[in-house]
Formats: C-alpha cells, structure tokens, sequence
C-alpha cells in the first residue's frame, strides 16, 4: 500500500514511517524543506509551501491514504505571530490537500487520517471526556483544534473516509515534551507545576503511531483519542520520571504564575487537566502495547539509565 504522510519528518512522523515500512508499506511525504527530499523505493519526498498553496501533485501517484501530521510546534512562545503560525499551518496544509485533490481528473485516494489534539476538551479535574463531547476550551488551543477538526472534516464532500486523532501528551525521549521535562528532574532540580493534580492524558509514541495506521487498515471513520487508558495528574507523571531516573524529588511545585511570567500564556499547556478516555479506539479492537505509565517510563528510558549506572559504577570502581 502507498502512503502520503504530512509532518513525516517530526516526532510522531518518523515513529509512523518506521512503521509503515515494518509493514511493507510504501511512503510518500511532503515537506516545506527541499534539502530533506529522498528519493527512495519505500520512501520519496515531494515539496510544498502550504502558506502559498503550492504543492508537486506527483505525490499523490498510486496513493491510497493520506495521514496527516503537519502544524506547527505548540511549544514555543505565543507571541501574536507565532500564534497565527500555529492555526495557519494546519489550516493551510489542508486547505491545499483539499485543493489539489478536488483538482486532480481522478485518482484512488480513499481515505484523510488527520491529527488533532485533547485541547479541545474543556480544562476540568473533575470530567472524564469521551469523543461525543459537545462542549470545547475556552482557550486559544481549543479554537485552533475546533477550526482544524472542521477543516479536516471538509474531505467528505470528496467521498472520503475521514479520521481525526486528537493526540495527548506523547512521551518520547527523541523530542516533545517529555525531554524537557525529564531534564530538570535528572539534574535534581525536578518538580511539579502549580497544585500537581492536573490530569495529563498521555501516549507512548509506539502506540500513538499504531493507532493511526490501526485506522487507516481498519477504515475508521470519525473522531478518536489517541491516549492510553490511564492517565495520570501532573504529580504522578513527575514522580515517575524521578523514580526511573533514579533522582529524588524535594522542591516543592511550581506556582503558575511563576511559569507565567517566564513562558507567557504558553504556561496554560502545564496547567490545562484533560482526563480522556481511550475507550471507542480500544472498543474497534486496538490493544495498547504501553497501557500504564511506568511501563511506558521503563521502556524510555530504564535499560538507558540502567546502562549508565552500570558504566558509573566500573569507571568508579577502575578508578578505585
């Protein structure tokens, strides 16, 4: 099967990539970079400027499916401008998908697998959200993912299947936010943001890539959430990490207003509780390989950690 992928060049991408070809599928990728262009058997690269609309229409050749991943990174500074970066980077890429598919004379393409983010969801402690939720945050993140689930939503009228996956926190150590949150905690200075007790709905990136090719095999249409079934407060998820880095936690939490200061109105991505359910995706039959957040820890980062105490203790014990 031959593959489209946006943003295959990111985190979740490469994860997706890696996937695609353990299974035999062939990928084709987009990107805004000319000097990332690969022309492989199982992997090609075709250029695009979505901000203009411009995109080499080759890519679409013998292809099935397309998943979606591009956008710009939520975790730099919301300045106004970078603001307007992170809607029209979503916007536009599908805008421009849409646009050169509706143009195309025919073409074989029958399925849109596009990110989307738990943002939506209402900040709350107390819910527990399941896709059907009506109700969407009252924050910037909620807007951007509302107008890009709906923009998503515009490749039915060209009799496509269409999947939305609103991604939680993906835990990787090759980037996203666990590394830098890891970092503080390995250097003993490690600790929980305002009262801890938001929820943090989380996914292994292993998993998180599974999930989108499970939909696309499997013909999923509709929305579903793309986190494990346990979801932890803020303050589990910290203690975790200390625990598998083998360092002590004793500063006490961070107070927003402090990170406020420092990272603007970004910090609400620290303090924002979704608890979400990962239910209707388990329901069509997926099974998480990485359902608890120790396991999912231990697999980042143990046999490392273990590897490092080990060559510790001989440098040490030479050194004796």
């Amino acid at each position: 099967m031959k593959i489209l992928i946006t943003g295959a060049t990111g985190l979740v991408g490469k994860e997706l990539v890696s996937q695609c070809h353990a299974k035999g599928h062939v990928v084709h990728f987009l990107t805004t970079s000319k000097n990332k262009l690969e022309s492989r058997s199982d992997f090609k690269g075709f250029y695009w400027n979505p901000g203009n609309g411009e995109i080499d229409i080759r890519c679409f050749d013998g292809v099935s499916a397309i998943i979606n991943l591009a956008g710009a990174s939520i975790s730099k500074r919301w300045t106004s401008k970078y603001k307007k970066q992170i809607m029209d980077s979503r916007i536009d890429s599908l805008a421009t998908l849409r646009k050169a598919l509706g143009n195309l004379p025919n073409h074989n393409i029958t399925t849109m697998i596009s990110a989307s983010a738990i943002g939506i969801y209402p900040d709350s402690l107390s819910n527990y959200y399941e896709e059907s939720e009506d109700a969407i945050d009252n924050s910037f993140l909620g807007e951007v993912v509302a107008a890009w689930e709906e923009k998503a939503n515009e490749f039915k009228n060209l009799g496509m299947l269409v999947s939305k996956i609103r991604i939680g926190l993906v835990l990787s150590d090759r980037g996203g936010a666990l590394p830098q949150m890891a970092k503080p905690v390995r250097y003993y200075a490690g600790a929980a943001f305002g009262s801890g007790q938001q929820w943090q709905s989380w996914i292994h990136v292993s998993d998180l890539a599974r999930i989108f090719l499970f939909a696309m095999e499997n013909e999923l249409e509709g929305t579903y959430n793309g986190v494990s079934p346990n979801p932890v407060t803020n303050n589990r998820l910290i203690k975790e990490i200390a625990r598998v880095l083998n360092r002590p936690l004793f500063l006490p939490n961070i107070p927003e207003g402090v990170m406020k200061l420092i990272l603007g109105e970004m910090s609400y991505l620290l303090f924002a509780s979704q608890r979400v359910s990962s239910k209707k995706i388990e329901e069509e039959g997926f099974i998480f390989e990485y359902q608890n957040i120790c396991s999912a820890l231990e697999n980042i980062y143990g046999e490392k950690e273990s590897n490092s105490k080990i060559s510790n203790d001989i440098s040490k014990e030479y050194a004796s």
